[in-house]
């Protein structure tokens, strides 16, 4: 009887605990996801707001481009209706100070294609290594379809001597005296992209040097130069 007893007893014990745990479970339940909700409203989306927040603040702080627009091509296309008609957008974007990029977009309104070429061009921008800040280091040569261009360094005073779309990609890098010469195609597209090859193939002689495990004053002092006037040339090589 003792053991009958001890056992309904311990039966029925956990019965009330189970009941209380549920309610007690309940209210914590509902408790804990109170708090959970009130974390997520005021931490989960307000920390998404504060870094979309920060980085605005840090787009409008940063550094100001040079935006040129080179070409706005209308498109159309014929459906039953009639024809829907749509722009494209070519933008060139820049520093001033050594970084260039271009791209294009694609809307049925020219703002919008411009607004969408402009964010692609910022996306690709490149790195040119700039002699004095004013003209390229050495010639060269790019190439794209039918597209060829020749660019050459200029001494100070010669200014941009380039034509539409090469112009505007050598405005928005911060280039001020430069030969340049376009053969082969008129195509605004083709003669950018030719350019970008011709750029990024542009080298300074201090990454060179790098690369090679020397100095400047090395490789400047190739030419028959003095080593005095290749230390001093050396010192006045920014990239």
């Amino acid at each position: 009887m003792a053991d009958e007893t001890n056992l309904q007893g311990d039966a029925a014990a956990p019965v009330e605990q189970t009941g209380g745990e549920q309610r007690e479970g309940r209210g914590r339940g509902r408790g804990r996801g109170g708090e959970r909700g009130d974390r997520g409203d005021r931490g989960g989306r307000g920390r998404r707001d504060d870094r979309r927040g920060r980085n605005n603040n840090d787009e409008d702080q940063g550094e100001e481009l040079i935006e040129k627009l080179v070409h706005i091509n209308r498109v159309s296309k014929t459906v039953k209706g009639g024809k829907r008609f749509g722009f494209a957008a070519l933008v060139v974007v820049g520093d001033g100070k050594g970084r260039v990029g271009f791209g294009h977009g694609k809307a049925r309104e020219v703002p919008e294609a411009i607004t969408k070429a402009t964010a692609s061009a910022k996306k690709k921008m490149v790195r040119v290594p700039l002699k004095e800040g004013r003209t390229l280091h050495h010639d060269g040569k790019g190439r794209f379809g039918a597209g060829k261009v020749n660019v050459r360094s200029a001494p100070a005073g010669t200014g941009i001597i380039a034509g539409g779309p090469m112009r505007a990609v050598f405005e928005s890098l911060g280039v001020h005296d430069v030969v340049t010469k376009s053969v082969g195609t008129s195509n605004p597209y083709n003669m950018i992209r030719a350019t970008f090859d011709a750029l990024t193939d542009q080298t300074s002689p201090k990454s060179v040097a790098q690369r090679r495990g020397k100095k400047v004053a090395d490789l400047l002092g190739r030419g028959g130069a003095s080593q005095v006037e290749a230390e001093a040339a050396a010192e006045a090589i920014a990239e």
